[in-house]
């Protein structure tokens, strides 16, 4: 078995070591290759506007070693791709590495929506290729791609050796339409060749020699030769790859407070999947199981094990809501459980059960599978859980929340790099801020009903900065009653510009869907549009994105609401891809 995904950079470890795995098998299969092309990988995948193309890197793992790799150039500013190289490891070629490496291409192409996919590959016949053994060679190659619908482009020069040697053995140029309707038009075609011919081989280039080959494209549409030597596959075109990795909370429902006005209900959960799951934007991955120790680095060990404890002695009915608390003495705690709520919870309606804690606990696990993803290529990873995790503080707990598992999966994606952690529930995330509060590597931001009037009401205003190393690194956007989508919008754009100064690694998003309009605890008139509008912002911001779902209790909106956001988001990263500051 084997798995693929996109390399962006070399930044991360895990990443390094593909890349130079992927280096070491372009020398191995492509000995033709420069040795300065090939070292210079990582930084054509860092830096695409310097090397004139975004340079996309998808490797084809099996137990952390590198199967095979697809390299594609996406040239935005002329609009296509172009396959560069695809390659396997030797005793793999039968697996089907190849064909699911260019199946992922092509879906990332067909996502960025641009003309076609184009690549070369080394002629099979005696005219342009003399060498028996290697013609055999070519021909494995294009009967690969042939299979796969994949075309020589006909009637044109092309194949014109760039120098005069006994064997040039020069390339055809392949197309593939990516749709069945849509032809090769000559002037694409011509700007095309113009623009692989002066970008990859500008230097090796005679004098007139790119206008002689982009003028000899004179068909309209240009024609495709048949397939010679395979019959293309009646398989339908794949379909265009889903662009969030989603975990679910498959146990949430086991955590279920049947009491009139308790609003963090098990429907929050079905509402939401009921509406994107049909979408195709989403792909649902299993929950890997982690250690509490993920839990403890950012919560208090005591805390954490008293909400273990007291949740393991109730009964099947059995919730306890806080009554007493130790405001005049901290240092005695009452010897029975129950009555020791009043240290960890600081509210009166956040109950303790008998199944809080395995719910929380395999929220946390989604949130970590979510943030692993992204840490293994994923761009945008959405944690569906429930309960909700953002007030939930470093040694206490309430607003609905235990343990938090945006600022779990958000100090967990720090170990790699800084992270951005913005909040945009209705209610001020102050447990995000409590644990934060005196870090640096972690940029917390929240934007919320002003806490004179909402949850958790003695936090969250704009004057709490952070403290000591986190001097300026926690933000608060305190917001009154009333605030529509303009509004709304007016402040997201201060907060995504400030967490572009600040320049993390990762966006980690605290989704609160309780901004809409008619949510029974909010009081803002956010629709469907307005939450598709806030994550195409997010989504032109270009970061790894780990989306973690917090509140939102009006389950006649919640659906279209988080439907439309990921729309947006995933949107914004398209076009952010698409279009850079600079033109490349």
């Amino acid at each position: 078995m084997f798995r693929i995904r996109r390399v962006f950079d070399d930044l991360l470890p895990r990443d390094a070591r593909t890349i130079g795995q992927v280096q070491a098998l372009l020398r191995d299969r492509f000995p033709a290759v420069s040795e300065q092309e090939v070292r210079q990988l990582p930084a054509q995948l860092r830096d695409p506007l310097k090397h004139r193309f975004r340079t996309v890197l998808f490797a084809a793992e099996s137990a952390e070693r590198l199967a095979g790799f697809a390299l594609m150039l996406h040239v935005p500013d002329v609009g296509f791709c172009w396959l560069d190289y695809i390659a396997t490891q030797e005793g793999v070629a039968g697996r089907g590495v190849g064909g699911a490496l260019y199946e992922r291409v092509r879906e990332e192409a067909r996502f960025l929506g641009e003309a076609g996919l184009f690549c070369e590959s080394l002629p099979a016949d005696a005219e342009h290729c003399r060498d028996p053994d290697i013609r055999r060679e070519n021909r494995a190659r294009l009967r690969f791609y042939e299979r796969l619908g994949v075309r020589i482009v006909a009637n044109t020069a092309y194949e014109t050796p760039l120098i005069e040697e006994p064997a040039p053995c020069p390339p055809h140029l392949l197309f593939d339409p990516l749709s069945a309707d849509r032809p090769l038009s000559r002037d694409i075609a011509r700007r095309v060749v113009r623009t692989i011919l002066e970008r990859k081989y500008g230097e090796r280039c005679p004098e007139g020699y790119i206008d002689a080959v982009a003028e000899s494209f004179r068909d309209d549409p240009v024609r495709l030769a048949e397939p010679r030597y395979a019959k293309p596959s009646n398989h339908a075109l794949p379909r265009v790859s889903p662009q969030v990795v989603l975990t679910v909370n498959d146990r949430h429902d086991i955590h279920h407070v049947r009491e009139r006005g308790y609003v963090e209900s098990p429907a929050r959960i079905d509402a939401i999947l009921r509406k994107i799951e049909p979408s195709g934007l989403f792909e649902r991955i299993r929950v890997r199981q982690y250690s509490l120790r993920h839990a403890t680095a950012v919560h208090d060990a005591g805390m954490v094990g008293y909400f273990r404890a007291v949740c393991a002695k109730l009964g099947e009915k059995e919730a306890v809501y806080p009554y007493v608390f130790p405001i005049r003495n901290q240092t005695r705690p009452p010897r029975e459980l129950p009555r020791r709520a009043g240290y960890y919870v600081i509210d009166t309606f956040t109950p303790l059960s008998r199944n809080a804690f395995l719910a929380a606990r395999r929220a946390v696990d989604c949130a970590l599978t979510a943030a692993d993803a992204v840490l293994e290529g994923v761009r945008l990873g959405y944690a569906l859980v429930r309960p909700p995790g953002h007030h939930a503080e470093r040694r206490a707990f309430g607003g609905f929340c235990y343990l938090n598992s945006t600022a779990i999966a958000a100090n967990h994606l720090a170990e790699f790099g800084r992270v951005a952690v913005l909040d945009v529930d209705f209610h001020h995330g102050n447990g995000t801020q409590d644990i934060f509060y005196e870090r640096s590597d972690v940029l917390t931001i929240s934007i919320h009903g002003h806490p004179n009037g909402a949850y958790s009401y003695f936090s969250g205003f704009a004057s709490e900065r952070g403290e000591g190393q986190g001097r300026g690194y926690n933000v608060n956007f305190p917001l009154p009653d009333g605030v529509d989508g303009e509004g709304y919008r007016a402040v997201l754009n201060r907060a995504v510009k400030r967490i572009a100064r600040f320049k993390p690694r990762f966006l980690v998003v605290a989704l609160g869907l309780d901004t809409a309009k008619g949510d029974p605890t909010g009081a803002w008139g956010l629709i469907p549009a307005d939450f598709e509008k806030n994550g195409r912002m997010l989504g032109h911001l270009g970061l790894p994105t780990l989306v973690v779902q917090e509140g939102g209790y009006r389950t006649a909106s919640l659906g279209a609401n988080c439907l439309a956001f990921f729309r947006g988001l995933s949107e914004g990263v398209r076009e952010r891809t698409r279009n850079t500051e600079q033109t490349i």
